[in-house]
């Protein structure tokens, strides 16, 4: 057996779909679950056996109904939840104590409104050390500043498309909101333009109050003995909710599935998912939501604390070009930095965001699957 690591998006992706167009797809695969919509289910992807699945201890009841119903497509099954990852709002309590921004359990005081929140960012710059900034936000990284935005434009109750996915309901003002709330960061001093991507990170761990991290930093952030919790995005511009993506197992398609090796996909899947506690140690969150409840996981720190970000996912939307390093992403996640960044003006922005999902709603699906059909290389 050869062990073969392949690049983060787009190189995996791409080989997964040719192994399953050219009927040579492992019986077991992983994918992101807002990149199964546009995986051309039915040709790239088999759907799951709910039956099978429950003989082995999964079912439905068993999951957030909202990430469940993510993996359905045209009535059927065909992602298994293992977690959810989320955007969260880590903090330093050794900076928020000084300042006064500790409750009453030594945790963040929850923001309602920006005001509220840019108002505790004025009073935690007053506790850093010097050199430090307030907030890392990786405000030159498309993905990051993607996400944020999705957060923040789904707290507001933004809209993407109609329901039959032909018309473009994109909310210019409402992201305006969002696009000058995110570059205020930056415009009133909280955080450093000179800084982006990782130096977030490196700044909270040398005493900076505030970084905006996916929850897979809480290794790296206890590996660094960093007095410090985690929250999700604070919700200051409407209802609760932060980005949230998840990692789901698939059945790449294979002409001859069924058998024992279909069986044992099942059962494997099944297995993982049920027994995913020892992933939680990495930041993520488990989607079988027994596990959840247990006393084992709600004694993890700060994992219980930001547990609720389960039951307030913020997802990008069900089309073929959107989930975690898609086209989307890569098409309307610089115009997000440019207005972060201060080289585009927010309203022009938030245009040229619509625009651009305009033009992505007319676009046709690479992996529809009819290409390598035609081609004779699908069954």
């Amino acid at each position: 057996m050869k062990d073969s690591t392949l690049q983060w998006g787009s190189p995996f992706y791409t080989k997964l779909a040719m192994a399953a167009a050219g009927n040579r797809a492992p019986d077991l695969g992983v994918m992101h679950l807002g990149r199964v919509t546009g995986f051309s289910p039915g040709r790239l992807l088999d759907p799951w056996d709910t039956g099978l699945l429950a003989e082995y201890g999964v079912r439905e009841a068993d999951f957030n109904p909202e990430l469940w119903k993510r993996a359905v497509i045209d009535g059927r099954l065909y992602a298994l939840p293992l977690d959810i990852h989320v955007q969260l709002c880590f903090y330093r309590r050794d900076v928020l104590k000084k300042a006064g921004l500790l409750d009453a359990d030594g945790r963040m005081v929850s923001p309602t409104s920006a005001d509220e929140w840019f108002a505790m960012l004025k009073e935690a710059k007053q506790a850093t050390g010097k050199g430090l900034q307030t907030i890392g936000l990786w405000h030159n990284d498309q993905n990051f500043q993607w996400w944020f935005f999705v957060a923040f434009y789904t707290q507001l109750g933004g809209t993407w498309f109609d329901d039959a996915r032909t018309e473009v309901t994109f909310d210019t003002d409402k992201a305006t909101r969002v696009l000058e709330f995110l570059r205020r960061h930056i415009t009133d001093g909280y955080a450093d333009p000179g800084f982006g991507g990782g130096a977030g990170a490196e700044q909270f761990v040398n005493g900076s109050p505030f970084v905006w991290e996916g929850n897979w930093s809480v290794p790296v952030f206890d590996t660094a003995k960093v007095d410090y919790g985690a929250t999700p995005l604070p919700p200051v511009l409407g209802r609760r909710a932060t980005h949230a993506e998840s990692h789901a197992f698939v059945l790449p398609h294979q002409s001859g599935r069924g058998g024992a090796a279909n069986e044992g996909a099942h059962r494997l899947a099944a297995h993982i998912v049920r027994h995913v506690r020892q992933r939680a140690g990495g930041g993520h969150i488990p989607a079988h939501t027994p596990t959840l409840s247990s006393a084992a996981y709600r004694e993890l720190e700060p994992q219980s604390e930001y547990v609720s970000a389960m039951d307030h996912q913020a997802t990008e939307p069900k089309v073929w070009f959107a989930g975690s390093t898609g086209i989307l992403a890569q098409r309307v996640g610089p115009i997000v930095v440019s207005s972060t960044t201060g080289s585009a003006k927010p309203d022009v922005a938030a245009r040229r965001m619509r625009s651009t999902l305009t033009e992505l709603l007319a676009a046709k699906n690479p992996m529809d699957g009819r290409t390598a059909a035609e081609g004779g290389a699908a069954a």
